[in-house]
């Protein structure tokens, strides 16, 4: 499993990478004619001048429009006074710059005071600055983090944020952004995909890669027959698999051997269920879950450990597979015999009650991340909303959520058929179409998803003349891609020594 490549990296200004929350704090003090105590940070550190302005008047009775107007002036001029710089701001942005990593500043203070600072630092250091005035929502929101991802077009999964208040914590990490939290005046706590260091004295780059989550692609795959309807179906499989970059393959029609077989083949782990069900992992199977001789439909599992390497702490997953009934099939009851939605739910009990075993086992088992992968052999109630179909509704109500749906929630513009690459026609020989389904699912629970797609490679000439097919399966593969995030990290600033 590899990490996330860092597309972006993306700082506060105030505390962060210049000096300016005492001088924030100052200003706040001139204007309230008072001291401020610990009680007022979450009010004034990290908030955008209206904020504090509103709260002042709440305690004053003063307008809150002149309140923020002179929290403007007595900042800016302590601004223009002289802005310090961080310890290490300006040679980790030097560092990025000479890697090509793009930097955005993001900040809460409105564009007035953002351009007197980007002065002292070099506007040019930064290919996108987001203001309190840029977006309608300023921190906790993610609006600003958000907003400056979009504009450099990159994913705020593959980002590290550079924050130094809860209040822009809050909104990085709400964003979906890795966070780096560097604390001026106030602490903030470790927490999992967040580090808490106490400078940025000695912070590299790859130490904001060493941040971003690590990448678990899953992918499930029904093998037809073991492969066995195409000619050199294993070299196949073998080359697929190798080109598709992942690290743990829920199978079904294993037809005995197949999933040993690949594991041995690519140097992989295994755990085999039956003649029909397996689960090959580039990561060590610690565990087989579920009955180990279950029938030729049914489910399996296997706990996954996934390694950490030098950085982060090995976790653990459980993979499941599943393969339900292939009969009685609803699309074709829809499509060629009409049925209407309440009897074809009806002939779903035997899929359902399949599933729910599965479930059963599975709430059985440590609260561990899950991942619910297979052949469902039906419809989704996501694709088809005329029809309740209540096998994925009840994944869904036991808290799975569906991962190509996540990333194409569109059904109508992204259908991921997987049902199927070689059937075009139905196979009886009348000519009908065969109706193209989404029933290959990759389910989660405890991840978050960063892309999610359907797979069919090489040339496919349709059924009945399938046997030279590159592509050596009646189904399509999906193949989805999660972010797994670092646990929480505390530490000192790589400067400050052991």
């Amino acid at each position: 499993m590899t990490r996330l490549p860092l597309q972006a990296a993306l700082f506060d200004m105030d505390g962060t990478l210049v000096d300016t929350e005492r001088l924030w704090w100052e200003a706040v003090e001139r204007v309230a004619g008072r001291p401020l105590t610990e009680a007022d940070r979450p009010e004034v550190l990290g908030r955008p001048v209206e904020h504090t302005a509103r709260w002042l008047a709440a305690g004053t009775g003063r307008p809150a429009a002149g309140l923020a107007g002179a929290l403007h002036r007595e900042f800016a001029d302590r601004v223009r006074a002289g802005v310090v710089p961080r310890p290490g701001a300006l040679a980790l942005l030097d560092a990025l710059a000479r890697e090509r990593v793009p930097t955005a500043l993001v900040t809460a203070s409105p564009r007035a005071v953002a351009d007197l600072v980007l002065d002292a630092l070099g506007a040019s250091r930064f290919a996108v600055t987001v203001t309190a005035d840029d977006t309608e929502h300023t921190k906790p929101a993610p609006d600003p983090y958000l907003a400056a991802c979009a504009a450099l077009g990159v994913d705020p999964a593959a980002c590290v944020a550079v924050e130094d208040t809860e209040t822009g914590v809050a909104s990085a990490e709400a964003a979906g952004c890795a966070v780096l939290a560097v604390p001026s005046l106030a602490p903030i706590a470790p927490a999992p995909g967040r580090t808490v260091v106490a400078g940025l004295e000695g912070v590299t780059p790859d130490r904001l890669r060493s941040l971003l989550p690590r990448r678990l692609r899953v992918m499930t795959w029904n093998l037809w027959y073991g492969g066995t309807k195409v000619r050199d179906h294993r070299a196949k499989q073998l080359e697929v698999l190798t080109e598709a970059d992942v690290d743990v393959v829920g199978l079904q029609e294993t037809y005995g051997s197949a999933a040993e077989e690949l594991a041995e083949a690519l140097g992989w782990h295994h755990h085999r269920a039956g003649e029909n069900l397996g689960i090959i992992s580039r990561h060590p199977v610690t565990a087989g879950l579920g009955d180990p001789d279950v029938g030729f439909y049914g489910a399996a599992g296997a706990r996954i450990r996934v390694r950490g390497g030098e950085v982060d702490a090995d976790m653990e997953v459980d993979v499941w597979t599943v393969h339900l009934d292939c009969a009685p099939y609803g699309p074709y009851e829809a499509a060629f015999d009409g049925l209407a939605a309440d009897a074809l739910t009806a002939h779903e009990e035997g899929r359902l009650a399949r599933l729910g075993d599965a479930l059963r086992r599975i709430e059985e088992g440590p609260d561990l991340p899950v991942v619910l992968v297979g052949d469902f052999n039906c419809p989704s109630h996501l694709d088809r909303p005329d029809v309740g179909w209540p096998v994925t509704r009840a994944a869904e109500a036991a808290g799975f959520a569906d991962s190509y749906r996540e990333a194409h929630p569109d059904p109508v513009r992204e259908p991921g058929h997987t049902w199927s690459p070689v059937h075009a026609e139905h196979e009886d020989g009348s000519g009908r179409p065969e109706p193209q389904d989404r029933i290959d699912f990759v389910l989660h629970r405890g991840l978050r998803v960063l892309d999610s797609r359907t797979l069919v490679t090489g040339g496919i000439r349709p059924w009945p003349d399938v046997e030279d097919n590159d592509w050596p399966s009646d189904h399509a593969a999906v193949i989805t891609t999660f972010a797994v995030a670092p646990a929480a990290v505390c530490g000192k600033s790589v400067g400050d020594g052991a």
